[in-house]
């Protein structure tokens, strides 16, 4: 079972990976966005990471909606609605629950996707953060490790794909050949889960 404490690690996990990778997400956002995406995603994830540490809030759900509350305040741009809103509704599907299955949050997370996509309109294939998402969380039913491997694999598959959605779709056939930076970020937030996970498990060795 996975507790609020589980999906601080997560978030914390998070932060730590952006802020080790920032330079490089900013590196694939030069040639296709607004080269930013960052320093956007690390001021957004330091930002949840203070916030949790200030309020502790005790459910799985109230940990998830705090912070894509504070991302959705603090990051400019698409991707602080986007990642804000992943979290906020995966964290509304897990309800009140002090704990929640590892089942119940895949259905959750999924929830969250589908929220995303409605809200950005994009599609699998459109070279988004969702090409990394939705297999990701097609995985998630298998183990963490399948879905980190799943999220990655669906990064790097962004970079034969011509954007149709956000920022790099003004550049049509010229964003062919970039690896797409919301995927890429998205690839880390699945992998921070693995890590929290992996983080539980020696804690309970």
């Amino acid at each position: 079972m996975l507790d609020a404490d589980f999906f601080r690690r997560w978030l914390t996990a998070t932060a730590a990976s952006v802020e080790r990778e920032a330079e490089r997400l900013t590196a694939l956002d030069s040639p296709i966005g607004d080269a930013d995406h960052g320093s956007n995603l690390r001021r957004g994830f330091a930002a949840v990471t203070a916030v949790l540490e200030k309020e502790a809030p005790d459910t799985p759900g109230a940990v998830l909606v705090l912070a894509g509350r504070q991302l959705i305040s603090t990051v400019g741009g698409a991707s602080g609605p986007l990642y804000g809103t992943l979290l906020r509704r995966t964290g509304k599907a897990l309800g009140e629950a002090a704990e929640v299955s590892e089942a119940r949050f895949a259905e959750a997370l999924r929830a969250g996707v589908d929220a995303v996509m409605t809200l950005g309109g994009a599609a699998p294939g459109d070279k988004t953060m969702i090409d990394s998402l939705v297999p990701a969380v097609d995985a998630l039913t298998e183990s963490f490790v399948a879905a980190r491997a799943a999220a990655e694999e669906g990064a790097l598959a962004t970079v034969p794909l011509q954007a149709r959605k956000g920022r790099a779709s003004y550049l049509g056939e010229r964003s062919i050949g970039h690896q797409d930076p919301g995927a890429t970020s998205a690839a880390l937030l699945i992998a921070a889960l693995a890590t929290a996970a992996e983080a539980s498990e020696a804690a309970d060795a």
